[in-house]
């Protein structure tokens, strides 16, 4: 079966502090996987998401993708539309920087 990827905006959210890792990827649930992985490896390259998951551990946390960007007819998505799309969660969210990692 061919994966098909999945465009759009992700979040990692530690659910005790509200603080969270709001990102764009051109396959959202593929990167989501990625930072799991990375975390029970130990490995994460982002220190305080590390140590709260650490800490806190797996259940500590959602993973979730907030949003979906739908490809063009080449199947491509521009970097600027998803650029964008972000930027609108982020203020739709209203991040402040103690809410981030």
């Amino acid at each position: 079966m061919k994966h098909t990827p999945r465009p759009g905006i992700y979040r990692v959210r530690h659910l005790a502090s509200g603080r969270s890792l709001l990102g764009g990827s051109v396959d959202a649930p593929a990167y989501l996987n990625r930072v799991r992985f990375e975390l029970q490896l130990g490995t994460h390259r982002t220190p305080a998401l590390q140590r709260d998951w650490t800490q806190d551990g797996p259940d500590a946390f959602t993973f979730e993708v907030l949003d979906d960007l739908k490809p063009d007819l080449a199947g491509r998505v521009s970097p600027d539309d998803l650029k964008e799309l972000l930027a609108l969660w982020q203020e739709k969210l209203n991040r402040s920087p103690q809410q981030t990692y």
